[in-house]
């Protein structure tokens, strides 16, 4: 089932912006299980109380002028199991099926503000690729895009350009964590529009 609210229609709406240049697995942002009205601004990842290293990611997104908090905009984020994969099990429907079963959705408060927690997410089993989370972001009036992952600093296998990246789409995503009370903790904060594709100036 897909919750929306009605101020954030699906991407087929020809009021919507089209911005970020073509989107697959975006559209899993609308399997949300609540409505968007019903999301806040903290959500708890599946797999947070089991085994691997817990972290809590927060942050701060702003408007487009990298100043003003950014209210109502709506963070889906997933990523893979602590084998590198993306399991959901026999019985997924939808993105999920892609996506996994590692997936959250949060909607910013009124000081742009979003917190999440989770496990810290572990390579492909094949393949050099950096762990990361995928973000998908849904701001009123616009269609919904994809911002540059967040990664880990204290990855090996993070190259050192991508820890320098000036492109960004949202800013930055290389998060540097550090211990909360047994937990990690690490803070991206995001600027709508920056470095996205079609994004009005």
């Amino acid at each position: 089932g897909c919750g929306q609210n009605p101020s954030f229609p699906k991407k087929a709406d020809k009021a919507l912006i089209n911005v970020g240049g073509g989107c697959e697995g975006c559209e899993a942002i609308y399997e949300s299980p609540l409505p968007f009205d019903k999301l806040d601004e903290t959500d708890t990842l599946p797999d947070f109380n089991g085994p691997g290293q817990k972290i809590e990611i927060s942050g701060i997104i702003y408007k487009a002028d990298g100043k003003t908090p950014a209210p109502g905009v709506v963070l889906y984020i997933y990523h893979t199991n602590q084998k590198g994969l993306y399991t959901a099990g026999d019985n997924a429907t939808g993105w999920a099926k892609r996506h996994g079963a590692i997936r959250g959705w949060i909607k910013t408060n009124q000081e742009g503000f979003y917190k999440f927690y989770t496990l810290i997410t572990a390579s492909y089993p094949t393949g050099n690729n950096p762990k990361h989370i995928h973000p998908t972001i849904k701001e009123p009036g616009f269609t919904e895009y994809w911002i540059d992952d967040f990664v880990f600093d204290d990855d090996p296998l993070l190259l050192q350009k991508e820890r320098n990246k000036s492109n960004a789409a949202g800013g930055n995503g290389v998060l540097k964590a550090v211990n909360k009370n047994g937990i990690l903790a690490a803070t991206r904060n995001i600027i709508l529009g920056l470095l996205v594709k079609d994004y009005p100036q």
